[in-house]
């Protein structure tokens, strides 16, 4: 079965997505604080996706993805962001989040079809790649899923991987943010531009030697962006 974690303080909003979820062929692990969500995953080391509230009542859902990431963890994380408000979203995909939906849900169909693209994305039905990619730098290993710079491991998010990987096969490219958008998210994917552009800004604090004046991601004004090596 597939385990899916739910991270929601309302009783009832937690109920109707669990419920949804089910329906979709997941398995749901419900969780009111962000104590038992680590509970959860402790418990069940093969949760693959995670849905976080930001409002909690023991913590924040930005805290809970901050530490997600800082064990180590690739599981795919989307952030439940109030309609309004727009640096809940930016926060949500800087502190590690591969997506975010806006609550009230406006389709659940939507929800289910995001957590079904990052399902996919992490490696749940995928099969695995075999070899190496190498720019400048750079080794990415397509069997492991990993980053080196200079021999030294980069951490990325399954999504992180996904749009390296993007730049690496087309080298010297420029990639339109809807070339990126559709290839990285999926071609059903209904949010906006705004996610490729906030995880490139992401992804540029890990790979840059300098994050302000960066050679390896460039940017193609008014169109998208460019791998350097």
């Amino acid at each position: 079965m597939k385990k899916v974690l739910v991270l929601e303080d309302e009783a009832a909003i937690r109920s109707f997505l669990v419920i949804n979820l089910k329906r979709s062929g997941y398995e749901p692990l419900e969780a009111g604080t962000g104590a038992e969500a680590f509970e959860q995953l402790r418990l069940n080391p093969d949760v693959k996706v995670a849905l976080l509230d930001i409002m909690l009542p023991d913590t924040d859902g930005f805290e809970v993805c901050r530490k997600i990431r800082a064990s180590g963890s690739k599981m795919g994380i989307i952030m439940l962001t109030a309609r309004t408000q727009e640096m809940d979203k930016v926060t949500g995909l800087m502190t590690g989040a591969d997506d975010y939906v806006t609550k009230p849900l406006a389709s659940i169909a939507e929800l289910t079809a995001r957590v079904d693209a990052l399902y996919r994305r992490v490696g749940g039905d995928d099969l695995a790649e075999t070899g190496e990619v190498v720019r400048g730098p750079f080794r990415l290993n397509t069997r492991n899923r990993t980053l080196e710079k200079n021999g030294e491991r980069i951490r990325l998010t399954q999504v992180e991987y996904a749009i390296v990987k993007l730049f690496m096969d087309n080298p010297g490219k420029a990639l339109s943010r809807e070339e990126i958008l559709a290839s990285v998210w999926g071609e059903d994917y209904v949010g906006d531009l705004k996610i490729v552009d906030v995880n490139i800004r992401r992804l540029r604090l890990k790979v840059e030697d300098d994050p302000q004046t960066p050679s390896c991601i460039t940017t193609v004004w008014g169109y998208g962006y460019k791998w350097g090596f």
